[in-house]
């Protein structure tokens, strides 16, 4: 992302009625902005809001967008912030917001939600790109959650570098659309014939589509590699290797005793990428998935595994990334909780 550019608040397709009734917001908030609206009384205050971990900043847009479309009156408010993708540090301040309390009271669930979301997803897919490096990852988390929530990490995962995405919801803020390989579910409907789905598929989208196919319905990542290779030829772009952590595949069992056999594991990438080099299919690219964590794909990296993509999924929605909001000062003089004082941020920029 290009410091500077922000998504048009029209994109998050906000219940501005409900968000801006309080419909979404912790009660305490709501009735405190009823409170101040029932004495008459509007201190103006500066909000503060920073989290508390290492991170990379997801979610800000979506905020701004909340507050710009949400409060009582946006021209009321002087906004600063810093950028989606933008890596921050513990305790920094990434948002600030001045203005009459009652104004935007009510919204700060709903902004520092999305904040933590997309922050969460966002470092998560970071770190997991950083450790692929040069590698791609593919996006593969939308089954592990509520599809409401698909647009936006599809986004956080986006401007974190993911290659692809699974949905068409998750690629609709930059204009894309969902990437995916032939699934098992298709190969289960001919029959377990991975090759006559495979082709299916390839007669099906067009020819910009990557044809990539799931070869782990058989337990036979070799011999079914080859054997759709054989089929499809430059069509095939990839294979897929996606074996249970607790199965151990057909070219495995040979060597087994020296080295954690099941799922997908370096050897049997190994085994896969020199039976397609020997028969000539070095352009057949390998995808793996299944339980891949950070961890474990630097442990691929190191060891040199021939891996050309890794597919991703629930480990990019583990973890907690929250922020905090304060009142750090009101009416322009210093009245903060202990320990929470007005932290001014030099990279932070104002929101016209």
């Amino acid at each position: 992302m290009t410091r500077g550019v922000r998504l048009d608040p029209s994109i998050f397709h906000l219940p501005v009625d409900k968000m801006r009734a309080g419909y979404y917001s912790d009660k305490y908030f709501v009735r405190t902005r009823e409170i101040l609206l029932a004495n008459g009384y509007r201190p103006r205050v500066t909000m503060q809001v920073f989290g508390k971990a290492h991170a990379y900043l997801g979610g800000i847009d979506e905020a701004i967008a909340i507050l710009r479309q949400c409060a009582i009156e946006w021209r009321d408010l002087e906004v600063r912030a810093l950028y989606d993708g933008e890596e921050i540090q513990p305790w920094e301040t990434v948002l600030l917001i001045e203005g009459p309390y009652d104004a935007f009271a009510h919204l700060e669930t709903l902004y520092l939600g999305v904040l933590a979301r997309r922050t969460k997803v966002g470092t998560n897919t970071r770190r997991v790109v950083d450790a692929a490096r040069p590698k791609e990852v593919m996006f593969f988390p939308a089954r592990h959650d509520h599809w409401l929530v698909q647009t936006g990490d599809g986004w956080a995962a986006h401007i974190a570098g993911a290659i692809g995405v699974s949905t068409d919801a998750q690629a609709s803020w930059w204009g894309s659309e969902g990437v995916g390989t032939v699934p098992h579910a298709l190969i289960a409907a001919y029959g377990g014939d991975t090759v006559l789905a495979t082709r299916k598929f390839a007669d099906h989208v067009p020819e910009s589509v990557r044809v990539i196919t799931l070869v782990d319905f058989e337990n036979d990542c070799v011999g079914t590699s080859l054997a759709c290779a054989r089929a499809l030829g430059d069509r095939l772009y990839g294979v897929r290797l996606d074996t249970s952590e607790t199965m151990v595949d057909r070219s495995i069992i040979p060597d087994m005793g020296h080295f954690r056999p099941t799922g997908v594991n370096p050897q049997l990438v190994w085994n896969v990428r020199r039976a397609l080099d020997r028969e000539g299919f070095g352009h057949v690219k390998i995808v793996v998935s299944g339980g891949f964590t950070v961890e474990k794909i630097r442990l691929f990296e190191e060891q040199g595994v021939p891996v050309d993509a890794y597919g991703v999924g629930s480990s990019l929605y583990q973890g907690r990334f929250d922020f905090t909001a304060d009142v750090v000062q009101v009416d322009g003089k210093p009245c903060a909780k202990v320990g929470r004082e007005f932290r001014p941020n030099p990279r932070l920029e104002r929101v016209d």
